[in-house]
């Protein structure tokens, strides 16, 4: 197999990985909103199995027990694919096209992912854990999506180039923002304000941000349902919303100012994508709010911050300086050697 050939089969490897890691992060969504995070009490099996077993004690816990090792089977899935991509790195690491330091990266993060999976379950849905495995699961996806794509052929123009800094900043917004969300989420405060946009009928609700985003954790408490008071919880969900503010308005930006100095097809259509991207992402947090979060679309809102880490990387890659391999077309690579 020729080396562009070889290339081309490591993407597709990779873009089957981030769809599978896209699965990975909303059946994660799925299992923490339907109550199911504590669903098998012990790790890796579920009461000592490995299949989830219907018996009279487990009772309607059974559909939450079968939910939390679902998730386990497509993460497992999920680490044979990114395995598979490091041995693929590794085994043609000789040519000079093929990423090694971001297949080696991946499997670290994987690999943590697994140890925030279990410290998950044994540490009873600690909020601080919770949202550092939804940040390396999203981590996860957009790095797999970035080995899937192809580097931009042509040159940034002088007016393109500010714009790697510009999207490199969008990112970091857009992370703070996911982790606010997640920690919304572990501490059960997405009903905390049932009305939009004020926030129990008020623009400057009474809020405790002292125990809001406190970081130590009470050791042998069950997270479940939470454990803060009301205006904790309301503090932490009128903080996503300030962020979701702050970010819409960085990423739409962002995306205006690449579509304006577009000089590709490849990169307007990246700017297009990154607005459509918060505008769905922003429709589904007042829905989700305004119809007291319903299951489907918080599981959809969870999935829109899926979308916007798959946007922004595309952004990126779109942005990115060449690697020296692929100054040259692959064939021509080939025909130096």
């Amino acid at each position: 197999m020729r080396a562009h050939e070889r290339l081309l089969w490591f993407r597709r490897l990779a873009l089957a990985a981030a769809l599978l890691a896209a699965a990975v992060v909303v059946l994660g969504a799925w299992v923490r909103l339907t109550a199911a995070g504590l669903g098998c009490p012990d790790w890796p099996g579920c009461y000592g199995h490995a299949l989830p077993q219907a018996s009279p004690e487990l009772g309607r816990d059974f559909a939450k027990a079968l939910h939390e090792m679902v998730h386990r089977y497509f993460a497992g899935t999920l680490i044979l694919a990114i395995s598979t991509l490091l041995a693929w790195a590794f085994v043609n690491r000789s040519d000079p096209a093929q990423p090694r330091a971001i297949p080696a990266a991946l499997f670290l993060v994987v690999c943590l992912q697994g140890a925030l999976g279990a410290l998950t379950v044994t540490l009873r849905l600690t909020p601080m854990i919770v949202t550092a495995h939804l940040l390396g699961g999203l981590t996860t996806l957009g790095l797999l999506f970035w080995l899937s794509l192809s580097p931009e052929r042509e040159n940034l123009s002088a007016a393109e180039r500010p714009l790697r800094a510009f999207a490199v900043a969008g990112l970091c917004v857009l992370a703070v923002q996911i982790a606010l969300g997640g920690w919304t989420s572990s501490n059960y405060a997405a009903i905390a304000c049932p009305d939009f946009p004020t926030c129990q009928n008020s623009w400057w609700p009474p809020m405790d941000f002292a125990d809001a985003y406190r970081p130590s954790q009470r050791a042998g408490i069950d997270y479940e349902g939470g454990v803060l008071a009301q205006p904790a919880r309301v503090a932490i969900h009128f903080t996503h919303r300030l962020g979701a503010l702050v970010t819409g308005l960085t990423l739409m930006t962002l995306a205006n100012l690449a579509w304006r100095r577009a000089r590709s097809r490849r990169l307007k259509l990246a700017a297009a994508w990154l607005a459509l991207a918060v505008c769905v992402q922003i429709a589904l947090g007042i829905a989700t709010v305004r119809w007291a979060v319903p299951l489907a679309l918080a599981t959809l809102h969870n999935a829109g911050a899926a979308l916007l880490v798959l946007a922004i990387a595309n952004l990126l890659r779109t942005l990115w300086p060449r690697p020296a391999a692929d100054v040259l077309p692959l064939r021509d690579v080939e025909l130096a050697r």
